[in-house]
């Protein structure tokens, strides 16, 4: 076909050039004549397909071919025709064109792109009819050209007639593909581009949730461009094809019986149709044959609103079908202009027979085998027949071919300069012509805006058509909502939902999805092999979310939130620590007191006996300490519980450390005085006047110190604090005192091990000194239980999680406390409440003797 257009263009060159140097020429084949004609000053050409079909005897391409044989009467041409005859006739009875005449030449093109191109060559040529050698010298015969109705026949002619910059406006060929200006430069519509309509389509399938569809296309370039554009939109918003088929209304058998099978395997339950009404009729017979009935179908401008499709679809197939039809708008006095025929009788008599005896399905000739046929008399009433012609529910295409006779005769006014007469009737030059066509802009006297863009498009509206069906089985085309590419994204496409019916006369939006929607706390995961619409939905992971249907990925929660059990909201962490609300909280605190209470009884015990002789021989000024440093060491067990702060965690782990080795402290001071009192009993002894009561004193106070000291350079260099352990346990934030430096948190504890290792071997060497009560015994059964606590707690310590690590380390304080005031404190007590007899000095120095 390129390569025929390419031979064209050199052809028209070569005629160009002659007309421009005078060559002589004649009319070469076959002379063609308008269907319909009219002279006039500047002549306005009109291309329409007066028949849908046509015959070719001939294809061996052996012999030169006979004219096409055209058949199968097309009404709509006739209306076309029409619109442009009653445009023309109110233009010369205005003041738009004062002393100018429009004249028209229309052309039958059979629906043959080659028929078209050789139509628009003929009104081109100005030397079409030249029968004597004459020189080639008359200007374009046409001041522009409207038509043709169909994409691939536009392509076709404005290819052929844009070298010559010779104008085609287009009323009904939506190709996006005719947008484009380097290869079309000549084109205008005044019907909006496929790429408006591809889009609101996709847009309208989306917004009924359709996301798996299936598509039939007319397999042409209004076909294949625009299912090219609507599955490139579809993509951006969502929407898989399960299927793109291709018809054409040559198709064999065959290949229409794929198509069946290829549905009837389909699981999608809409069809998207870029197709003409010719194709759809052609299917319908076919779709009821082999049941494929209850399909939503979703329709071009080609055919949701054409009526005579409707009555045609005798089964319902297409019953509930929704598409975009271009606005419904008003002519005054096109309608009645339509239904008069006249017009049509005038302007071409050979036509108009052929037009009457299909209007009236009568023969003004009847031959001899066809004796019951009825014969035309020429009065037949219009008003008394009901066809496809008397239907004007295309009105908006009428007035698209309105628009553009208009157009040309506003651009005519401006370039001849036309006030109160045209000074000329010169026919302008076609490139100055065509630019300012191009920049017409002009209100029809319904106040419509009229211009085109720099595509030569108009603005892009359509109507949403819903087809329905009345209670006498009448159908009825519903507009259930607009679309205006001029709005907002958003704002775009509107639909009342509530008027809409749908496939099979239900009043439920139809489900086609390849995959059911995700739901909030999952996201969507792609079938391996298939379409972005199959799918299975995967629970989003611990930690994560989606808040929204058909989540392609789940978002991350904030550091202090997790996920709720449904994973569809991000809820703040629970905050773990120990507190005193809880059971674990109160029993320690329960302890802790009990412990000091007892350590306070046991003082109270000691100082009423003080002057007794277990209390004296135990050194009561250290015991009174040591009970002291015991009762600190319950109470600060209780500074780790509750929520940790600046203040506590650094007062809980100094305060243990300080407090235990005061504690151990004074232990260590008792056992030195236990093995000095017995150096002291030895002949020559003078031991205890080396370690007296100021020495002992002064050790506590030594030993304590330095803990201090450890403590201020803990403090004062990298203290503990509060921290959030985000780590252990994702879904619960552990509040808890982070060490700061772990060498200063065991060097704390390593100083109260040294301490209280040092006791227990100077407390096991003197376990079996003579005395009746051996507190050495005693010191070094509290030792060993002390430091069999700590040397268990570090790896309890180590390896408890959350507030038990806090909990373990209170249970050692306590274990420990507990240890060193049993073992050292109850035998005493024990002798002092209930063996007072045995509290004698004699009694404690082994000099009674045993009975």
């Amino acid at each position: 076909m390129e390569s025929i257009f390419t031979l064209l263009h050199v052809v028209m060159a070569i005629i160009n050039f002659s007309r421009t140097n005078g060559t002589v020429c004649s009319l070469q084949g076959e002379p063609v004549n308008p269907q319909l004609s009219k002279d006039g000053d500047i002549l306005i050409g009109g291309i329409f397909p007066f028949h849908s079909s046509w015959d070719i005897t001939d294809v061996s391409y052996i012999l030169k071919p006979s004219p096409l044989n055209c058949m199968s009467l097309d009404f709509r041409a006739f209306q076309f025709s029409q619109s442009l005859i009653f445009a023309i006739e109110e233009i010369n009875n205005s003041s738009l064109l004062p002393g100018v005449s429009l004249g028209y030449k229309i052309y039958d093109t059979c629906g043959s792109t080659a028929m078209g191109v050789r139509m628009a060559m003929a009104l081109v040529n100005g030397n079409d009819n030249s029968i004597l050698d004459k020189q080639c010298t008359k200007p374009a015969q046409v001041q522009a050209i409207i038509g043709e109705t169909y994409s691939s026949a536009s392509m076709a002619i404005a290819k052929s007639v844009g070298p010559f910059s010779i104008p085609l406006i287009s009323h009904y060929a939506t190709c996006e593909c005719l947008s484009d200006k380097r290869k079309y430069p000549s084109f205008l519509r005044t019907i909006p581009s496929d790429y408006y309509q591809s889009r609101a389509l996709a847009e309208m399938v989306k917004h009924f949730g359709w996301t798996w569809v299936g598509a039939i296309r007319r397999d042409d370039d209004y076909g294949n461009s625009g299912m090219a554009a609507f599955t490139e939109a579809a993509e951006q918003l969502g929407i898989c094809l399960e299927y793109s088929l291709t018809f054409f209304t040559t198709y064999s058998q065959e290949k229409v019986l794929r198509i069946i099978q290829q549905i009837k395997s389909s699981t999608s339950r809409v069809i998207v149709g870029f197709l003409g009404h010719w194709d759809l009729e052609i299917l319908l017979n076919v779709f009821y044959e082999h049941n494929i009935t209850g399909y939503q179908w979703v329709g071009t401008e080609g055919w949701i609103s054409d009526s005579g499709l409707a009555t045609r679809d005798k089964h319902k197939i297409l019953q509930g079908a929704i598409g975009l039809a271009i606005p419904k708008t008003k002519v005054t006095g096109l309608k009645e202009f339509i239904l008069d025929i006249n017009p049509l009788q005038s302007a071409g008599s050979a036509i108009f027979t052929e037009f009457w005896e299909a209007l009236f399905n009568c023969k003004y000739t009847v031959q001899n085998d066809s004796a019951d046929t009825t014969i035309c008399t020429g009065q037949e009433k219009l008003s008394e027949t009901e066809n496809s012609f008397t239907d004007l529910s295309l009105m908006p295409i009428f007035s698209n071919v309105y628009k553009a006779v208009y157009a040309i005769a506003h651009t005519l006014h401006n370039l001849l300069g036309c006030t109160q007469t045209c000074p000329t009737k010169k026919q302008p030059d076609p490139l100055t012509f065509l630019e300012h066509l191009k920049r017409v802009r002009f209100k029809t006297k319904e106040g419509e805006e009229v211009y085109f863009d720099e595509n030569g498009d108009p603005a892009a509206k359509y109507e949403i058509i819903n087809w329905q069906t009345t209670n006498d089985q009448q159908h009825q085309f519903v507009t259930v909502g607009l679309y205006d590419s001029s709005f907002p994204a958003h704002d775009r496409l509107v639909v009342k939902r509530a008027s809409l019916v749908w496939a099979q006369n239900s009043n439920q939006v139809p489900v086609s999805v390849c995959s059911e929607s995700c739901p909030p706390g999952t996201r969507k995961a792609v079938q391996k092999g298939k379409p972005i619409c199959c799918f299975d939905c995967i629970p989003c992971a611990e930690g994560e979310i989606s808040n929204m249907t058909d989540s392609i990925k789940c978002e991350q929660c904030y550091q202090d939130y997790w996920s709720n059990p449904h994973r569809n909201e991000c809820v703040k962490k629970e905050i773990e620590f120990l507190s005193y609300e809880e059971t674990m909280g109160i029993l320690i605190t329960f302890v802790s007191i009990v412990g000091a209470f007892m350590t306070i009884i046991i003082a109270i015990i000691f100082f009423r006996h003080k002057n007794t002789p277990i209390v004296k021989a135990n050194n009561s000024e250290l015991s009174f300490l040591l009970l002291f440093s015991l009762a600190l060491c319950f109470l600060c067990s209780l500074t780790f519980i509750g929520q940790p702060s600046e203040w506590s965690c650094m007062l809980r782990h100094t305060a243990f450390g300080i407090t235990f080795v005061l504690c151990i402290s004074c232990v260590l001071g008792k056992t030195i005085v236990v093995l000095m009192a017995f150096r002291a009993t030895l002949p020559g002894s003078n031991a205890m006047k080396w370690f007296g009561p100021p020495q002992q004193r002064l050790s506590v106070l030594a030993f304590t110190l330095i803990q201090v000291l450890i403590c201020v350079l803990w403090l004062s260099t990298s203290p503990p604090f509060p921290f959030k352990n985000l780590n252990h346990y994702k879904e619960r934030i552990i509040l808890e005192c982070h060490l700061g430096s772990t060498i200063g948190f065991w060097a704390v504890l390593g100083y109260i091990g040294l301490l209280a290792l040092l006791c227990f071997v100077l407390a096991f060497l003197a376990r079996k000194l003579p005395d009746n009560f051996n507190e050495a015994k005693f010191i070094t059964f509290s030792m060993l239980i002390f430091c069999a606590v700590w040397i268990t707690f570090i790896p309890a310590y180590v390896s408890s999680p959350g507030k038990f690590t806090v909990a373990v380390e209170i249970f050692a304080i306590l274990a420990s406390s507990f240890g060193l005031l049993f073992c050292i404190f109850l035998p005493k007590c024990y002798i002092i409440i209930m063996k007072p007899e045995k509290n004698t000095k004699k009694q404690i120095m082994g000099k009674v003797p045993v009975k």
